[in-house]
């Protein structure tokens, strides 16, 4: 049996990034999110429930993360769960899942006029609208129709 272990989360940021570096001089931000749900009960009446998320980046998501994004601040997530346990200093067990940050984009409209999601990182390089490509590119000529008489127009 094929395994699967992919996360896609929408929701805000609950704190400000922490940023530190590995030993390995890596970038690692921690950061939280909560994800809404609204919905109608039973009784027909409308909730909301909210889900908070612990999640972590590395390299140079990690660093864009911590420059752009603050407390509040919408953000899509794509990443997978990471199981993590350790031992407490009064000696318990402790474990938790957090997610790790594989890619992410920016939502709504943010400082830098990076609305839309308009600036993403995937891999760790930021992506910019390019203008759409105009009719020359696939070998035909482009139709200016401010350029043609009005007595010329065929209908």
């Amino acid at each position: 049996m094929a395994n699967l272990n992919k996360v896609m989360l929408m929701g805000n940021l609950t704190r400000d990034p922490q940023l530190s570096y590995l030993p390995s001089q890596t970038a690692v931000v921690e950061f939280g999110m909560a994800i809404n749900r609204r919905f109608s009960g039973q009784d027909g009446q409308q909730r909301e429930e909210v889900c908070y998320v612990d999640l972590r980046a590395f390299g140079r998501q990690a660093e864009t993360i911590n420059k752009y994004c603050t407390k509040g601040r919408p953000l899509f997530v794509e990443g997978r769960l990471t199981y993590e346990n350790w031992t407490a200093q009064d000696g318990s067990k402790r474990s938790r899942l957090r997610v790790t940050v594989e890619s992410f984009q920016f939502l709504g409209g943010g400082s830098g006029g990076a609305q839309g999601g308009g600036i993403s990182e995937a891999g760790g390089a930021p992506r910019s609208a390019a203008p759409a490509p105009s009719h020359e590119a696939y070998g035909q000529p482009s139709f200016d129709p401010g350029s043609m008489p009005a007595d010329d127009i065929p209908f």
